[in-house]
């Protein structure tokens, strides 16, 4: 087979994921993901699926299975697991805030995943024709991106219900990945049926959790934005202390020095000012705008880090009921301090 015919197999094998991950990013009115990051998780991806691979092999030898078996029972549960691994880490480094960001994040990991499966099996099968390397790239490879973004979307939905689940929140994902994976493996119905499945439920999936998500946004920046402002007048103005945030950092008096209450209601102030600059960055790209992040930005998040060292663990906890404290507020602090380090 000649060079041209193994490019035009790996174009097909790997465009369609792609193209796919590529569609969803733009479809992100709100910019909640930034490219850097999604490039990140595709390499994470490629990671995974490389450990994958060395972790399917040792087990195919420790069970004694064959290959057939093996993809069919036991390869999906390695492989969303790997992969389900990236999601959850990237919930504790605060990088996921919304189903749209998990939606599109949990595609990146599978789209990693697939260029690299689909690679290997060039190698394998080298003389394999167009047909299947249409059922691979449009198939296997985008069937890779929505088990896992499916497994991030319910994670983060049950998240959002119930924080306190912690990583149990994902148990349920991590199931529903498996099973689709599975049947997919499975070859219940020809292959051209199951790529056309996976073409139609896999976008149908990921458009209702954009619906879903963008509603939320909007909800909760509308919300967010008052309560923060309200709280950023109320400080900037001559009345704080008679407002019961106020009453309350003068109750700190008995158990802090004076300045170090006088650097906790700084630390107060900028983590809402930064608060309100996030909205208002995602507002503004929810409106074609593109703002960047300028050099106040970074100054003031220093400043900050300096100030939570000098009021120290206590003091922060003691803040802790005066600030917005949710998963997604954490988030947009992440976002905004990404977005000024990489301006």
């Amino acid at each position: 087979m000649g060079y041209a015919a193994i490019a035009l197999h790996v174009l097909i094998g790997l465009l369609p994921v792609l193209g796919f991950l590529a569609a969803l990013f733009w479809l992100d009115s709100y910019g909640l993901v930034a490219a850097r990051l999604v490039i990140a998780v595709i390499v994470a991806g490629v990671v995974v699926a490389g450990v994958c691979y060395e972790v399917n092999g040792a087990l195919i030898g420790w069970t004694g299975l064959d290959f057939m078996t093996y993809s069919r029972y036991v390869g999906p549960l390695v492989e969303e697991f790997a992969k389900g691994l990236v999601i959850v880490l990237l919930v504790r480094m605060n990088r996921i805030g919304f189903l749209v960001d998990a939606a599109i994040l949990g595609f990146a990991v599978g789209a990693g995943f697939a260029i690299v499966e689909n690679i290997a099996y060039q190698r394998l099968v080298p003389d394999a024709g167009v047909g299947l390397w249409i059922v691979r790239g449009f198939g296997t490879a985008i069937m890779h991106g929505g088990c896992t973004a499916m497994l991030a979307v319910i994670g983060i939905a049950i998240l959002e219900r119930w924080p306190a689940a912690g990583i149990a929140a994902f148990a349920p994902g991590y199931a529903l990945a498996v099973l689709p994976h599975a049947a997919y493996n499975h070859g219940f119905v020809s292959p051209l049926i199951s790529t056309l499945s996976v073409i139609v439920i896999v976008p149908a999936m990921l458009l209702v959790a954009f619906d879903r998500s963008e509603r939320a946004v909007a909800s909760w920046l509308g919300h967010g934005f008052d309560a923060d402002t309200q709280m950023l007048d109320s400080i900037m103005s001559g009345g704080f202390g008679e407002s019961p945030a106020g009453r309350y950092l003068s109750s700190l008096r008995q158990r802090f020095k004076g300045p170090v209450v006088a650097d906790i209601l700084c630390y107060l102030r900028l983590h809402t000012e930064l608060a309100l600059r996030a909205k208002g960055l995602l507002m503004m790209r929810e409106n074609g705008f593109d703002p960047k992040v300028d050099a106040a930005t970074r100054a003031q998040f220093a400043e900050m880090r300096y100030l939570a060292k000098s009021i120290g663990p206590t003091g922060r906890l003691a803040v802790m009921p005066l600030m917005h404290q949710g998963r997604k507020d954490v988030w947009q602090l992440g976002m905004l301090e990404s977005e000024s380090v990489a301006s």
